[in-house]
């Protein structure tokens, strides 16, 4: 990324970009969630931020300081700050995939030599069979829905609170704690070519020099609204959707489901989003379904000729009511993960849709390359 085309905020590691951008953005939303039709909660930068140094001051307490802890789940923001209360001064955080099956997950908390795992509902019954059975090195079960500890099980929401009294009480080594930008934080199983999945070590450089990057580059600010869908264990969505999103400060929603993705992006008002090109060709297709229901085809395609060689904002415009049905607010799209059909690239940008593709790979955090440049 050799043209820098904004000013970003230097960071060292993500200890030092969550005190940067929560001085800047505290009393900014940073998530939006969803509590059931209609009703919503907002937690601020600054309320994320405690969470992370309580959470991680009750992690240090269990004895796990330099030990290496698992997350495993849906994408929620739960996941998100399990994931850095570890990093930002416990020990190693490892995501695993929330599609493996048992045997492979059993395989990959042995291989990893985790001692505690944070999870979602849905892994419960696996992951007591697998500490029960002695598998690996695993102690500690950290659940993300539960309100209170139970059966030998942590509740994440009671830690946090346990983490706010240890703190009020002068506890300060999570807070305190010193970051090695350059020793392995962040282990990653990647399928790659082999039958058995390979570890990835990165490093908090790796990530903050991606961050950085990816800022200088791409026009992204605090008012902004990322939609949350690519698992978050991918270090594509980890990087670009998550902590570049706490980095500049914006707000994060999560979407309902892959069929659901035209309506949230409508009901959050998302304005960036990264994904996989799969996703981009199907949400084409459903414009186009669309269109041919009302027999706007047609004219759409003359529009297209017609205004080729306008700027973006105009054929934003012109094709305002195709940006509606996204939600009309709709600033930038991330392609990555695979190579994005060009046809497909061609026919967001005649929209007036700015869709840029990032090249990469899981050992580079992940973002080697982006083209950014907007068509007119």
């Amino acid at each position: 990324m050799s043209e820098r085309l904004y000013n970003y905020m230097k960071i060292t590691d993500l200890k030092d970009m969550l005190k940067k951008s929560g001085e800047e953005y505290g009393d900014k939303t940073a998530y939006q969630i969803k509590v059931k039709e209609g009703v919503y909660q907002n937690i601020t930068h600054r309320e994320v931020r405690e969470m992370i140094d309580a959470l991680g001051t009750s992690l240090i307490d269990m004895g796990l300081k330099n030990k290496r802890i698992a997350v495993i789940g849906e994408n929620r923001f739960e996941w998100e700050i399990a994931y850095l209360s570890i990093v930002c001064g416990t020990g190693i955080v490892v995501p695993l995939d929330k599609s493996l099956p048992e045997n492979e997950l059993r395989n990959l908390i042995d291989r990893s030599e985790v001692e505690a795992i944070f999870y979602t509902q849905k892994y419960e019954q696996i992951l007591e069979n697998a500490k029960n059975e002695g598998v690996g090195k695993l102690k500690h079960l950290i659940s993300m829905d539960s309100v209170e500890h139970k059966r030998g099980i942590y509740s994440e929401r009671e830690l946090i609170e346990t983490g706010k009294e240890l703190m009020a009480q002068g506890n300060r080594e999570f807070i305190d704690a010193k970051i090695d930008n350059q020793k392995m934080s962040i282990m990653l199983f990647t399928s790659g070519t082999t039958s058995a999945s390979k570890i990835v070590a990165l490093s908090h450089n790796n990530l903050c020099s991606n961050l950085m990057d990816i800022a200088s580059v791409l026009d992204v600010d605090s008012s902004d609204v990322f939609l949350s869908f690519l698992p978050l264990h991918h270090v594509f969505e980890c990087t670009v959707g998550f902590l570049f999103s706490l980095y500049k400060g914006a707000k994060t929603v999560f979407c309902d489901g892959m069929r659901h993705i035209p309506e949230n992006m409508r009901e959050y008002k998302v304005t960036v989003m990264a994904s996989v090109p799969a996703i981009y060709e199907r949400i084409v297709k459903m414009i186009r379904r669309q269109l041919e229901k009302q027999g706007k085809i047609k004219e759409i395609l003359q529009k297209e000729e017609q205004y080729r060689n306008c700027s973006m904002e105009k054929k934003k415009e012109v094709f305002q009511e195709i940006h509606d049905i996204l939600g009309g607010n709709v600033k930038l799209l991330i392609s990555g993960a695979a190579s994005l059909d060009a046809g497909v690239e061609e026919k967001y940008r005649l929209l007036g849709f700015n869709l840029v593709q990032g090249y990469g790979l899981t050992e580079t955090s992940p973002i080697i390359a982006i083209r950014n440049k907007k068509i007119l």
